[in-house]
């Protein structure tokens, strides 16, 4: 995305972080990050992504289960007052700013006040945990589609997904953890298979990464095996859809060496 033309000679980077990993940030988000002066960041982003940026002031403005370190507005004046000092600002989010992460509210908001900004998109979750995960989103002759939901509010999960038929596409879950056993139920009300597959990967790219895998029934019932109690917190994304029985085509990758990003 083009910068935008304003009066003011800060700049805000609306940022993605990506799944975690540094290594896989893009180059922009990086250099974006190591020249910062301020970076807004969210729940969930990696401490190796935050320790690129060196000489900027970090602040935590992340939301997790309804706790909010910083009301939405108070973020907009925060990042608009700072690049109305010059100041090089970057919003950092894990994923990709806009699936999910309040980017485009953010992007409006620095149009209407008339501070320059950027989008520097991220990987989203919704494609690199299921991959990290040997699944595949899409596969010839098993799933030629795949649809992304949130899943914090099951209510307006359940109304997403009205009008998708059943089993004829993957489905990827985001935000869905604590209510992984309530959009089992809902999928099977709504005519999925019971015995369809099903995985949860939680904190995909990450060292502690972990992945179950099992049925829709499972899901529903609440059948899972806990994750360690270190990753406990650690976000998760639901993975619904015939290609979850692909996984073991990709379950042999070998050990991702060690590399220092900073």
């Amino acid at each position: 995305m083009a910068l935008t033309r304003a009066r003011w000679g800060g700049l805000v980077s609306l940022v993605g972080a990506g799944p975690g990993d540094p290594g896989l940030l893009t180059r922009k988000a990086a250099a974006r990050l190591r020249a910062a002066d301020l970076v807004l960041y969210d729940a969930l982003v990696d401490e190796r992504v935050l320790a690129l940026a060196r000489r900027a002031r970090r602040f935590f403005v992340g939301k997790r289960a309804h706790r909010h370190a910083m009301a939405q507005e108070a973020i907009h004046a925060l990042m608009i007052r700072a690049a109305r000092r010059g100041r090089r600002v970057v919003r950092l989010k894990g994923g990709d700013p806009f699936v999910f992460g309040r980017g485009g509210e953010e992007a409006l908001a620095l149009r209407v006040a008339g501070v320059r900004f950027e989008v520097v998109p991220g990987i989203s979750s919704a494609v690199a945990a299921p991959g990290l995960a040997g699944i595949p989103v899409t596969h010839r002759g098993v799933a030629s589609a795949f649809f992304v939901v949130g899943g914090h509010d099951v209510a307006a999960f359940a109304s997403s997904i009205d009008g998708l038929q059943a089993d004829r596409a993957t489905l990827v879950v985001l935000m869905g953890r604590g209510r992984a056993a309530e959009i089992g139920r809902t999928l099977i009300a709504r005519g999925w298979a019971p015995g369809g597959p099903a995985a949860i990967v939680v904190d995909a790219s990450r060292p502690l990464q972990q992945v179950w895998r099992g049925t829709v029934a499972d899901l529903a019932a609440g059948r899972m095996d806990r994750p360690d109690a270190e990753a406990d917190t650690g976000a998760a994304t639901i993975v619904v859809g015939a290609v979850v029985a692909l996984a073991p085509l990709a379950s042999a990758q070998d050990e991702e060496p060690h590399v220092n990003y900073r």
